[in-house]
């Protein structure tokens, strides 16, 4: 609104220079940009990632299996927790909270499959059970991502998206009038470099 009243003061305006116009101009295009293209822009990478994601949804629900294990002993030393490849480790937990146990559990073939995975502490004593994920193999994985999550993700991007545009058009906003104030102070030095000298003196101008 600001950038529109600017530049409609500045149609008729005697002192008006053309520095003012296209700073008015430069307010105007960027205000439309962060009310409509920014939204839009954002909106687009929300869509695309939340489209991308829930397609990685329903990929591991197809290709992992839920499945019991019941664990066989802890495991005997953090190095061979470490080395396992069959881990059904949460990557943001710690390791207190997710002690490694050799545990035992049917892949979907009905074979009988022994490894080395993470589980919480109340499941971590021989012979209990607890929930595990494996895939089409048998080998244990992660579950697979919650619907709910991939669109949490997705809003995020959407978010960043939206903001990173926003800084982008503010800075290019600001760089612009920067410019042309640079501009401006320029010719004012050129102006005053030429009536300097006769400033205040009699008959200046006559």
């Amino acid at each position: 609104m600001r950038a529109a009243t600017g530049l409609w003061r500045w149609r008729h305006n005697p002192l008006r220079r053309t520095t003012d116009l296209v700073e008015a101009w430069v307010a105007v295009m960027a205000a439309f940009l962060l009310f409509l293209a920014v939204p839009a822009a954002g909106w687009a990478a929300g869509v695309s990632a939340n489209t991308s994601l829930q397609h990685s949804v329903r990929l591991q629900q197809q290709e992992r299996v839920p499945t019991v294990a019941q664990v066989v002993r802890t495991a005997d030393t953090p190095a061979e927790a470490e080395s396992a490849a069959d881990r059904n480790a949460d990557p943001g937990a710690e390791e207190p909270l997710r002690p490694a146990v050799v545990a035992r559990w049917t892949a979907p073939d009905g074979s009988a499959r022994t490894g080395t995975v993470t589980t919480s502490r109340d499941h971590a004593h021989a012979g209990a059970v607890f929930p595990l994920w494996t895939d089409r193999t048998g080998r244990a994985v992660t579950p697979p991502m919650h619907p709910d999550t991939a669109r949490a993700h997705a809003l995020i991007a959407g978010l960043t998206v939206a903001l990173l545009s926003a800084f982008l058009v503010e800075s290019a906003r600001r760089l612009v009038v920067h410019r042309l104030m640079r501009r401006r102070y320029a010719r004012l030095d050129r102006a005053w470099a030429q009536v300097g000298p006769d400033w205040g003196r009699t008959g200046t101008g006559s």
